[in-house]
């Protein structure tokens, strides 16, 4: 598609703020108004549309597709979002550790332990560690305690955080990378711990490497849009 507009601008709105192309604001891919809550998100959401060249690279959006996401999907399904990102917390991979005498493990522990230990006691709950791959639940008391804290959260938050969290294929990660001085490179790279231990025992192909690199990037730029959201 070529590109139809000229000026892409940010305009206050509804109390928000919209992306307008050619003074006219844009609209979610399903219809809705896109009324951003944050100034410092709609710059972001505005140079991607800015941007663009003679022709539309519709693969070049993906702050536009999260913000549309969070607007026509999440907003009318919060408990389905929660119920999804909840079960990230019944199986984190946090959890799940090698057998002690592995070489994994001593890595594990290292990386993993301080991260999930103050993300306990930030939330006030308590997780099971695992060792090996079968199943152990975690406390009711600390599902019903993640519930509220993701039931407090704005369906703008809510998506990014579900990118994180699948990504990581942990909530814990997912909701650490939510803090105003979150390191969220560190955060990844000890999400990643076990991908990246494999590659140094075996190595990698092209395609693998090309699939780490995307998912690094769609962790961070999620991070980023999530740290846009705070006011301050």
């Amino acid at each position: 598609m070529k590109r139809f507009w000229n000026d892409v601008s940010v305009v206050e709105s509804d109390g928000g703020w919209r992306v307008a192309l050619d003074g006219r604001p844009i609209r979610t891919q399903m219809g809705a108004a896109q009324v951003i809550p944050t100034r410092a998100l709609a710059d972001m959401l505005a140079a991607e549309w800015a941007s663009q060249g003679e022709e539309i690279d519709a693969a070049s959006f993906p702050l536009r597709d999260m913000a549309d996401y969070a607007i026509d999907m999440v907003a009318g399904a919060r408990d389905d979002t929660i119920d999804k990102l909840l079960r990230y917390a019944e199986t984190d991979t946090l959890c799940y550790r090698a057998d002690p005498d592995e070489p994994l493990w001593k890595r594990q522990q290292a990386v993993w332990e301080p991260l999930l230990t103050a993300f306990e006691a930030r939330e006030g709950v308590r997780l099971e560690r695992v060792s090996g791959i079968v199943h152990r639940a975690q406390p009711a008391e600390t599902l019903a305690c993640l519930r509220a804290r993701l039931a407090a959260l704005d369906p703008f938050t809510l998506a990014a955080l579900e990118v994180m969290t699948s990504l990581a294929a942990s909530l814990s990660v997912g909701l650490s990378a939510l803090l105003p001085d979150a390191d969220a490179e560190a955060l990844w790279d000890a999400a990643e711990l076990e991908e990246a231990w494999q590659v140094e025992l075996w190595g990698s192909d092209a395609l693998a490497e090309e699939r780490r690199v995307k998912r690094r990037a769609d962790f961070l730029r999620s991070a980023r849009f999530a740290k846009s959201l705070d006011p301050s």
